[in-house]
């Protein structure tokens, strides 16, 4: 009775901590609304440092200098991927133009919940006040 029960549990067991393990890298991603709180966005002006048009995100990185002249280097993390933005009319060109270091920047986000200087890109618009990036995947 007991070599039985014990059969059962090794044929039952091994799958599905098997499974478990594979389901974790799904969870393991994707945690934007966890770690940045885009119900409380920021509107931030800035200047270009550097944009990286890399998988899984793209990322840009900007000054920001506040009243006193204390400049803060901030980092957004544009949410879709480089294949959805360049679906849309987005591509690496376009971005390395369009955001390349010196030009000057309004961005929106959602900021970080840790307090940090970073958070997700919701918009972004140029020194002329055009919106050239948002997070719907570049649609102007």
């Amino acid at each position: 009775m007991r070599n039985q029960w014990m059969k059962k549990i090794f044929r039952v067991v091994p799958p599905a901590v098997g499974l478990l393990l594979l389901s974790v890298p799904m969870f393991a991603h994707h945690g934007t609304n966890i770690s940045y709180d885009q119900k409380n966005p920021v509107t931030l002006k800035g200047v270009m440092t550097d944009f990286n048009y890399k998988n899984p995100h793209p990322q840009l990185f900007f000054d920001v200098t506040d009243a006193s002249g204390q400049v803060t280097h901030w980092a957004g993390e544009v949410a879709p991927t480089p294949f959805t933005l360049s679906q849309n009319g987005w591509g690496k060109a376009r971005s390395l133009e369009a955001l390349k270091a010196g030009t000057k920047i309004t961005i929106t986000l959602g900021p970080s919940r840790a307090g940090t200087p970073i958070g997700v890109v919701m918009k972004i618009f140029n020194e002329k006040g055009e919106e050239i990036l948002d997070q719907r995947a570049g649609e102007q």
